[in-house]
């Protein structure tokens, strides 16, 4: 009788298998079943940092059309920063605060420090681009828009995923924008407000995220219609094919994920690697 080992010697063919191989057939054992609301809501992600470039590139149309001037919007973020810190207080409880040791005082410093510095360096942010065409600078803004979308962290445990880089493509394209505006005091509001938008809101969404779901999902709502309301009053032909995407995201996509999930058919038996359960640990010390 046919034996499944190495370590004898045995009257048939090395690739031989008798009619019990496959009764160790498994099919789908470590599937993940993925619910539709649950779906949809991890979606959010994906669909606050579409909005989150989407109103970053409307506001830079209004500066560039002179429709917003730069103290409207940075009165407009300021007071927007003050409103999310507080959020971010109330949800977090002062849980993070405590562990990190990073006090109100500290943040405070930062913030002025990189306000300093970034409005000192704003001329130089204004010329830095001279002697660039502006297609080419519409061009890499938007190569660097979509890579930042591509290597953002929307929680998935990925290789691609680079938050550092995602965020340094942001702002080098925020740089690149605002250059293209009339005066330094709109390069030194632009670059500051795709801060605000690139670097601290995802820290809040993730927060709310985390802490209060129901609010992010009210949030993630209002985020999108304040972008399509945005980019209507510019092209609503583009606030159309817009609203199109998110619902595609949020919808159709998450959908077709749990369809696709029923087709699913990965099959296990004897001929897949050896997993060793038995903890090896004492051989190792």
């Amino acid at each position: 009788r046919w034996q499944k080992v190495l370590y004898e010697r045995q009257p048939f063919p090395d690739n031989y298998v008798d009619q019990r191989f496959l009764e160790e057939l498994r099919k789908n054992v470590r599937t993940r079943r993925y619910r539709y609301g649950a779906v949809v809501f991890q979606s959010g992600a994906v669909v606050q940092q579409l909005c989150s470039v989407c109103i970053f590139v409307v506001t830079w149309w209004y500066m560039d059309a002179g429709l917003l001037s730069p103290q409207r919007l940075l009165g407009a973020a300021l007071g927007a920063s003050l409103l999310g810190y507080g959020l971010f207080d109330a949800v977090d409880g002062g849980t993070g605060r405590r562990e990190s040791g990073w006090t109100r005082w500290a943040d405070l410093k930062s913030t002025l420090v990189f306000g300093a510095f970034t409005y000192g360096f704003s001329p130089v942010l204004k010329t830095l681009t001279e002697s660039i065409s502006t297609d080419t600078i519409y061009a890499m803004s938007s190569l660097m828009l979509l890579g930042h979308l591509i290597f953002f962290d929307y929680g998935a445990n990925a290789a691609i995923v680079s938050s550092t880089l995602s965020l340094n493509m942001a702002i080098f394209a925020s740089v690149c924008l605002a250059s293209r505006l009339p005066r330094a005091l709109h390069a030194f509001v632009m670059v500051t407000f795709a801060m605000q938008i690139f670097a601290l809101w995802p820290v809040l969404q993730k927060k709310l995220k985390a802490r209060t779901p129901r609010c992010y999902v009210g949030v993630t709502v209002l985020f999108a219609l304040g972008a399509l309301a945005g980019l209507a009053t510019i092209s609503a032909v583009g606030a159309v094919l817009f609203a199109t995407l998110l619902l595609a995201i949020s919808c159709v996509c998450p959908y077709c994920l749990i369809r696709l999930q029923l087709l699913k058919d990965n099959i296990h038996g004897p001929w897949d690697e050896a997993e060793i359960k038995e903890d090896l640990s004492r051989f190792l010390m």
